[in-house]
């Protein structure tokens, strides 16, 4: 389990096939701010953007780590597939505060930047969320964004997806990977765990007994 608060800025540096077809994975070279693989150790989860992880290999010394990611995982996630600049957020402990809210690290649909702008001394974040995620979203609901736990700020259905408004105080910007987004980018959508299972609940008929 996370809580959506970013614990570190990584670099995925280096992308390899792990098969010479589409129906194999990849795997990532993930280079990490100093110390921060200090606690890690084989086998720990680390969310990517948003999507839980398996360290399969380790050199905290150089601040890096490897990731192996399956083909069906990289086709359901995105910018996980390519170098560039990710959000790091290690598993939470028992004992740890729940700054943000409850992420299970599954990332439930890809999202589209159509809009990101400073507004004022913040800025203004608006991601199409597929259809199928509507119902999940309500103004001043959670949403995780690229792994970052983010409140709803508007919520308008249209005929192409749902429609949210997010605020971004700059010190979001400025600990997270999410100023390196623009209008056009896709995003890693993880939806309130709570409203999942209300909806579940909501919609689940009763089975007749034998």
């Amino acid at each position: 389990m996370f809580t959506g608060i970013i614990t570190g800025v990584g670099q995925i540096t280096s992308v390899q096939p792990l098969g010479d077809s589409a129906s194999h994975g990849k795997r990532l070279t993930i280079q990490c701010p100093p110390a921060y693989l200090d606690d890690v150790v084989l086998g720990d989860s680390i969310a990517l953007n948003g999507a839980c992880m398996t360290v399969t290999s380790l050199d905290a010394a150089a601040h890096q780590y490897t990731i192996d990611i399956s083909a069906e995982s990289l086709d359901k996630t995105a910018a996980l597939d390519a170098v560039g600049k990710v959000n790091l957020e290690k598993a939470m402990r028992a004992n740890d505060r729940l700054g943000g809210h409850m992420v299970s690290g599954h990332v439930d649909g890809v999202g589209e930047v159509k809009r990101f702008e400073p507004v004022s001394e913040s800025w203004l974040l608006e991601v199409l969320a597929p259809p199928a995620l509507a119902k999940y979203l309500a103004y001043k609901g959670s949403i995780t964004v690229n792994g970052v736990s983010l409140t709803v700020n508007s919520v308008q259905d249209l005929p192409t997806g749902c429609l949210i408004s997010i605020n971004l105080i700059p010190h979001t910007i400025e600990n997270t990977a999410l100023g390196t987004l623009s209008s056009g980018s896709r995003v890693n959508l993880e939806i309130d765990l709570i409203a999942r299972y209300v909806e579940r609940m909501l919609s689940a008929t009763t089975q007749p007994s034998a």
